[in-house]
């Protein structure tokens, strides 16, 4: 019987960096973000905007993992499709 690779679909693992990476910008974006920072970036909060899409990215490949999984043949599927 096959089974799904789960943890270690390397989508997950990306969604997951992404939603890292892309809440540290917003709350970076939200709370640390001052008037000299917004007059370099012409007025617009590159470090939220940046979280924001990264978060979208994160969710992105986190539905894409859950509606197509990867699924992984066990041993001896393996073995007869190998030696048909």
């Amino acid at each position: 019987m096959a089974r799904k690779a789960g943890l270690f679909d390397l989508r997950l693992v990306i969604a997951m960096l992404f939603a890292v990476y892309g809440v540290v910008l917003v709350v970076v974006g939200l709370g640390f973000t001052d008037e000299a920072d917004l007059a370099k970036a012409d007025g617009w909060n590159v470090n939220l905007w940046s979280g924001v899409g990264m978060l979208a990215l994160a969710a992105v490949f986190a539905a894409w993992t859950a509606l197509r999984p990867i699924v992984v043949p066990d041993d001896a599927e393996a073995e007869s499709r190998r030696t048909s």
